[in-house]
């Protein structure tokens, strides 16, 4: 019972507070993210009154399972931008950047942790300092795309930012399997190639046959329908299916196996919006049922936001050189992939601006950093730093970012003045 009732206050908290916040013209995901705190542990949750917000963590990571599923919807919205018809417009341009952007925002990471390291030995350890900058390459999916359906931004840079986020993933689980397995290896002492090379790659593969293959029976699946709540239900079906398969790992001899939600429930979406000839109908109708879910996914992540890590001088001290260093990294990739590539200069401006949102990727890898022999802590509360910052800043910028390229519209001065009046009635 409590759990139901923290979740309508969860609810009711982000949508009061996006109210409040278009007064400032603030997204509404930090919206989101800022109601997450007040009904969170460190706000309302010290009354100590169950039902009334989250009194504690473990109460948050009760409702994993509605992140997990709303990730999902999340990656499976972003298979839609992988079209045929904008794969062959802009398909080279996006992988090129995606993958020189990651590169430049893990190397710079690489370099001024490093160098820190030398400063500070006994705070900052080399493999942490690895590990960080393997971190840095992740770009969160979510906020980008909700700011996106806010505004109903188009044009080119909304048309690079989307498929370069999405292909973002993958390229970062792989640069951080490649530097976790050799941090791994220089505190142990023994290289493993299969932690190295060849567990990454066997995620992304299985993850992107795993997608291909039920989106495929999803795309068959619609068809034996015919009405629209039906259909409806077969594609939540089959989003929550992937997501639940996904999550699942496996051991043999040593050698685990392991799937990605995110790129799994990608190439659903992919393979569905490219074979099935009324995707597009059946993706506005998941949208629209999927936005209460979206709203407690972020008042959640907001929820699981630890404030206490600021109290930390040396976490900060570490998380603001990997803030800065990684906003760089991630500004000047995209200048120079974008410039190299011959993309438009809005977007060559712009891109890389929209890239620092970071949030669930990151944090799943810092799961696994913990696992690193004196390191872990250190690194998990420096990411949570970041995340803290990025998220409440991240969906601003990407705001900014896409009205200067022009892809926002302003809305009429007399809708403005109706939401005011709304928000702040005349008093007489």
């Amino acid at each position: 019972m409590e759990i139901l009732l923290s979740v309508a206050v969860a609810l009711l908290a982000g949508l009061l507070v996006s109210r409040l916040t278009k007064l400032i013209g603030l997204p509404d995901v930090t919206a989101y993210l800022i109601a997450g705190v007040l009904v969170g542990p460190f706000c309302l949750g010290l009354l100590g009154v169950n039902g009334l917000g989250f009194i504690s963590f473990e109460n948050v990571k009760q409702l994993d399972v509605i992140s997990n599923v709303a990730l999902g919807f999340i990656a499976f919205a972003m298979g839609n931008e992988f079209r045929l018809k904008q794969l062959r417009a802009i398909g080279k341009q996006a992988i090129v950047v995606a993958v020189f952007q990651s590169v430049a925002a893990t190397a710079l990471v690489d370099i001024a942790l490093v160098a820190l390291h030398f400063a500070i030995p006994e705070t900052l350890t080399l493999e942490a300092a690895i590990t960080l900058g393997a971190i840095a390459a992740a770009t969160a999916p979510a906020a980008t795309l909700m700011v996106v359906r806010q505004y109903k931004a188009q044009g080119p840079l909304t048309g690079m930012l989307l498929p370069v986020v999405a292909l973002d993933d993958a390229v970062g689980l792989v640069i951080f399997a490649v530097s976790y397995g050799i941090a791994e290896s220089m505190t142990s002492g023994v290289v493993s190639a299969a932690s190295m090379i060849l567990e990454p790659i066997t995620e992304i593969a299985l993850s992107l046959l795993l997608g291909a293959a039920l989106g495929f029976a999803f795309s068959y699946a619609e068809r034996l329908f015919h009405s629209n709540s039906k259909r409806l239900a077969i594609s939540i079906t089959f989003v929550i299916l992937t997501v639940g398969i996904s999550l699942l790992k496996f051991d043999l001899g040593g050698f685990r196996i392991s799937f990605s939600p995110l790129l799994s429930c990608m190439m659903l979406g992919t393979v569905f919006c490219n074979i099935c000839d009324f995707s597009e109908e059946l993706m506005e109708r998941c949208d629209k049922w999927t936005s209460p879910l979206f709203v407690l996914f972020f008042v959640i992540s907001g929820a699981e936001l630890e404030l206490d890590v600021i109290a930390q001088l040396a976490v900060v001290g570490v998380g603001v050189v990997y803030i800065l260093a990684r906003s760089l990294g991630k500004y000047l990739g995209a200048d120079i992939s974008c410039n190299f590539m011959k993309c438009e200069p809005t977007v060559r401006k712009y891109l890389g601006i929209t890239l620092l949102p970071q949030a669930g990727v990151a944090l799943g890898m810092t799961i696994t950093a913990q696992n690193l022999p004196g390191s872990g802590s250190l690194i998990r509360n420096v990411v949570l730093f970041s995340v803290l910052v990025y998220e409440i800043v991240g969906p601003a910028l990407t705001k900014m970012a896409l009205l200067k390229a022009g892809e926002i519209s302003p809305k009429p001065e007399s809708v403005r003045n109706k939401v005011k009046t709304e928000i702040r009635p005349n008093q007489k």
